[in-house]
């Protein structure tokens, strides 16, 4: 058995399938596992994931958890991968209609069409690193010391993100085909909750990630995910339910 594995069983040991502290919710399966693989090609911020790196990197397929929602259901695939001191995180979202107002640092991101990644790297916290990224490439992020309020103080150093956009931003009265999102964080953000300054080859961290599809304003969104959240509403914040990581 490699150490790879041995962590990851591990780590599924410790978490269960789901039937954890904050999960409402039970018997959803174990949770999914990604490999972060490592590059030493220079990716380009440029919301375009043309890189080979990008091109042989396996995706993760966002799933729909709850049925009772009536937006459409548009597909969001997206990729991870790590050089020596950073993280990057690529989305492909189907989307016939791409609309997103909000145009500054920190604002509610969440309520436009949006991808979000929730980032927590230590497993005997619920703590963790939010980030809210809409269609325009505007960043919400936060500290969460789930459950209590969170720390909307935190901005995030050296974070670099681009969108393009197949369609015409916030035109109703056309037909888009989508969005990509590149955002690249350098793993020194996450030394407040990581006991070193970048993950070790064969560590595990343990990561959500989801798209809000539709604005909060029109009604009809949908949320989709890579794990289930464990909760009976469409809502994405459970630690409990975060799916596990591992770096190479």
């Amino acid at each position: 058995m490699s150490k790879n594995t041995l962590l990851a069983l591990l780590i599924f040991a410790a978490t269960g399938t789901g039937e954890d502290k904050y999960s409402e919710l039970k018997n959803l399966g174990p949770l999914p596992q990604y490999v972060v693989k490592s590059t030493g090609e220079k990716i380009v911020v440029d919301g375009k994931l043309s890189e080979p790196a990008w091109l042989e990197t396996a995706p993760i397929t966002l799933m729909f958890p709850w049925e009772y929602q009536s937006g459409k259901k548009q597909k969001t695939t997206v990729r991870m991968l790590r050089d020596a001191s950073t993280l990057y995180v690529g989305y492909e979202a189907e989307d016939s209609d791409v609309t997103a107002i909000y145009l500054n640092r920190d604002d509610p991101t969440y309520k436009d069409d949006c991808v979000e990644i929730f980032i927590r790297p230590d497993q005997d916290s619920d703590s963790y690193i939010g980030m809210e990224m809409n269609a325009r490439g505007v960043l919400f992020d936060y500290l969460y010391p789930f459950p209590k309020d969170y720390d909307k103080g935190l901005d995030l150093e050296g974070v670099e993100l681009k969108t393009t956009l197949r369609g015409t931003l916030n035109q109703p009265n056309d037909r888009d085909a989508g969005w990509t999102l590149e955002v690249s964080v350098p793993f020194k953000n996450f030394g407040r909750l990581s006991n070193q300054p970048k993950p070790r080859s064969g560590e595990t961290w343990r990561v959500q990630i989801n798209r809000w599809d539709g604005t909060e304003a029109s009604g009809g969104r949908r949320l989709s995910m890579w794990c289930h959240s464990g909760l009976k509403q469409a809502h994405p914040h459970n630690p409990d339910r975060f799916g596990i990581v591992t770096f190479k």
